[in-house]
């Protein structure tokens, strides 16, 4: 996640890049001093391999180990800042690395690593301008336009993937479908592009709020989908409930996916590890019949049928 500050800066210039690593401290300190001594922007990111895929409510979600970058002027004198930033911390050890950065098209960076995807025969995630890459088949394509964004999910990830896998093959037609924590959208987008009725999408953050109203006017689906925040009334019933958040909720909130489903819907979970399979599966059993539905690097996809 990036912090930027109020100065404005154009044209292809280089910048002064600080680094370190924090560890689980706590980094918000030294993310004040950096803008205090003038830092651009502020960048914290995972050091090690541990996604956050469902924060609590008003949290900054951190990893058990972030890294910290900070933008300066290329004319930034390094030793300088560094000295008064283990001052004004307090910390005479701390280590610090520098490097000048090249200024590049940041905005675009993401299309990299981001590139159409096809999940099952016909559905495709798309960033914007690069259509499918290859035949589809005899289907014509069924294409969600997503750019990466604050919001999870973009199908790059195991969890998001098997939901999606799931829904190229799910009789969607005429059906309604709640999402719970959607993220940047892209579940219920994909139901209702693939011939669902409506869609209610619910999340805790509001920046995923934001993100999956905005992806939807953009897929064109806004007036089949519903934005809400998760403490809101669910509504229901719903022919097909999908969560791809955590092993934990997913089992807390089991009771309330069976309080919202008709009698035969689907149920859709995801974001949960093979080892949490078996207590996720016991806490839906009173209400669903379960199954594993797929698994995908270390991550298992479950679906339920409502009794």
């Amino acid at each position: 996640m990036a912090r930027a500050g109020r100065r404005a800066r154009h044209g292809p210039v280089p910048f002064l890049q600080i680094q370190l690593k924090l560890g689980a401290r706590d980094p918000e300190p030294i993310e004040q001093a950096l803008f205090e001594l003038g830092a651009l922007a502020v960048t914290l990111s995972d050091a090690g391999d541990s996604p956050i895929l469902e924060p609590p409510p008003g949290a900054t979600p951190l990893w058990p180990s972030v890294a910290l970058s900070a933008l300066y002027a290329a004319d930034t004198d390094a030793q300088a800042l560094a000295a008064r930033l283990r001052s004004r911390l307090g910390e005479p050890g701390l280590e610090l690395g520098t490097a000048l950065l090249e200024d590049r098209p940041w905005e675009r960076e993401w299309l990299k690593d981001f590139h159409p995807m096809r999940f099952g025969t016909r559905l495709w995630v798309c960033p914007g301008g690069q259509p499918p890459t290859e035949d589809a088949g005899a289907q014509p394509p069924c294409i969600v336009w997503l750019d990466p964004g604050l919001a999870f999910g973009t199908g790059t990830h195991a969890t998001t993937a098997l939901c999606l896998e799931w829904l190229d093959a799910a009789p969607l037609a005429g059906r309604r479908v709640l999402d719970v924590g959607c993220g940047s959208g892209i579940l219920a987008i994909a139901a209702v592009k693939l011939g669902a009725a409506g869609a209610l999408a619910l999340d805790i953050d509001p920046q995923a709020l934001i993100a999956t109203a905005d992806n939807a006017a953009r897929n064109g689906v806004d007036a089949l989908l519903e934005v809400r925040a998760a403490d809101a009334d669910w509504q229901g019933p719903y022919d097909v409930v999908l969560a791809n958040i955590l092993a934990e909720p997913l089992i807390a909130l089991a009771p309330r996916f069976a309080a919202v489903t008709r009698p035969g819907a689907a149920l859709v979970l995801a974001g949960l590890l093979a080892a949490q399979a078996a207590a996720v599966t016991a806490a839906c059993r009173p209400w669903f019949d379960m199954e594993i539905a797929g698994e995908r690097d270390g991550w298992v996809g479950l679906t339920g049928r409502r009794r």
